[in-house]
């Protein structure tokens, strides 16, 4: 499955996590300020990590499956974001550059979980 990844993908989606670190590190450190932190590294730093699993899929089917996992990643670290907005933990304009690049990056997903499926099913 591997050869089917593109490999800028996997830097994008590190690239991402690392820009997610650090907007967290920006998030106060209240009781509030410390959960949503921790919610928004864990998934904003998975979301690469299991892109990276997905690129070392033994099938199709394993592929889609962790892609899969990628996809509830993205788009669990967008809520995370959108919370970081709503309780005005961060000014807006810290937090949309990166809201913008996780969409991106979900629909990426999204675009090869559906053509990973046409594939399959065109077999």
């Amino acid at each position: 499955m591997e050869e089917e990844m593109p490999a800028d993908l996997k830097e994008r989606t590190k690239v991402f996590a690392l820009r997610v670190i650090r907007m967290a590190e920006a998030i106060p450190g209240t009781d509030v300020g410390r959960i949503i932190k921790g919610q928004l590294v864990r998934a904003g730093t998975s979301v690469g990590a299991n892109y990276r699993a997905a690129s070392r899929a033994k099938s199709k089917a394993d592929f889609i499956s962790k892609m899969g996992t990628v996809e509830e990643e993205a788009d669990e670290t967008m809520y995370w974001m959108e919370l970081v907005q709503d309780a005005s933990l961060l000014e807006v304009t810290r937090v949309s550059d990166l809201y913008a690049e996780a969409d991106e990056i979900l629909a990426m997903v999204v675009s090869s979980i559906r053509t990973a499926k046409r594939s399959r099913s065109e077999k």
